[in-house]
């Protein structure tokens, strides 16, 4: 293969890498700009970040940010995952329908879906506020639960809860001692994605929230009609959020494994010393 050929794909992979992460590395800078320019670096300061401290309006919208999408994580993926649980063991047909239906909020448009949450809400005479914007997360993240969790339910042995219960278990511990186990990385990526969405989510919660309840992109979104270099600080701290949470998720199963297959030598060690 010649040269060019090679180097090519690379040049390709490093400007898709630039053209993704050049905007959170300028972002990332000039959250510490002590200036207000966003297009001039006038020195490093923390300014910005004090402001965003002491800001009332930019705290409260952290807290229901983070409150919210750790509550519709929490029971978007109980209840998604208890649904795919049931789907799994339905007639084809039933399935085949309900996974239809699952797919049209991913579908569906999210302007659209607003538009018809904020009608269902004032059509039961529901205060909008933090009750109506929980809800309205967690009817969106349960489909990505569901769809992170039914791959993983369908590569499963279908004897394998029988042989649960044939060896004495409980239907209850059939399910959380043996199939639970045994799909969990469809669960984690189900609440990663649905803790995601939640986070991220601007146009359904603009349509169903209420004064005084705002999460972070209603908040930013305000903030965008008028320079305020606040956002490039709150921005970092999300991305730093992010990428610590990443790093643990994929460093704590490596770890995991490891300390496994030390008990597993030692173990092994000590039967043959046994011996």
């Amino acid at each position: 293969m010649k040269p060019s050929k090679k180097f090519l794909p690379k040049l390709y992979m490093a400007l898709i890498l630039v053209f993704f992460y050049l905007p959170i590395a300028y972002t990332v800078i000039f959250s510490f700009n002590s200036g207000r320019s966003l297009t001039r670096f006038d020195g490093f300061s923390l300014r910005w970040y004090e402001k965003m401290f002491s800001d009332a309006n930019m705290m409260n919208a952290i807290f229901y940010t983070i409150v919210i999408a750790l509550l519709a994580t929490a029971i978007s993926t109980v209840v998604g995952t208890i649904a795919a649980i049931g789907l799994s063991n339905s007639k084809k047909l039933v399935r085949g329908a309900m996974e239809q239906v699952n797919n049209l909020p991913l579908t569906n448009p999210d302007i659209v879906t607003a538009i018809g949450l904020l009608m269902f809400f004032s059509a039961l005479g529901v205060r909008k506020g933090f009750l109506t914007m929980l809800l309205a997360h967690i009817m969106f993240c349960i489909p990505y639960v569901m769809l992170s969790v039914m791959p993983k339910l369908r590569s499963l042995d279908p004897n394998l809860a029988d042989a649960a219960l044939d060896l004495g278990a409980t239907p209850w511990q059939a399910l959380i001692k043996v199939i639970v186990p045994q799909i969990m990385p469809g669960i984690v990526s189900g609440a990663l994605v649905a803790f995601t969405m939640s986070f991220d989510d601007f146009v359904i919660s603009y349509f169903v929230t209420g004064n005084g309840v705002n999460n972070i992109s209603i908040l930013v979104y305000t903030m965008s009609k008028r320079v305020n270099p606040s956002i490039n600080a709150l921005s970092t701290l999300i991305v730093v959020l992010i990428t610590f949470v990443l790093i643990l998720i994929n460093v704590v199963p490596i770890i995991k494994e490891r300390r496994e297959k030390r008990r597993a030598a030692a173990a092994m060690l000590e039967e043959n010393g046994s011996k």
